[in-house]
């Protein structure tokens, strides 16, 4: 049985986003420190991710939110 895309966008994202911020090798308190953004909740899926934070991170992690969504 096929997952909707509902369900499997958000958790790509969601992992997309730990493996950049790991890759650049932050810590979650560096990046909530440089963003203001609680980044432990959203890569626990504990909080919903809003365009404008994505935008925010990826500005952070030097990538464009159009790399990002690259083979999505």
């Amino acid at each position: 049985m096929l997952t909707p895309l509902s369900d499997t966008l958000p958790l790509e994202i969601v992992h997309r986003l730990q493996r950049l911020r790991r890759a650049r090798g932050y810590t979650l308190q560096e990046v909530y420190d440089a963003t203001g953004i609680h980044v432990a909740r959203l890569e626990a899926n504990k909080a919903n991710m809003r365009v404008a934070t994505l935008a925010v991170l990826c500005q952070y992690y030097e990538i464009s939110l159009a790399e990002f969504f690259q083979g999505l």
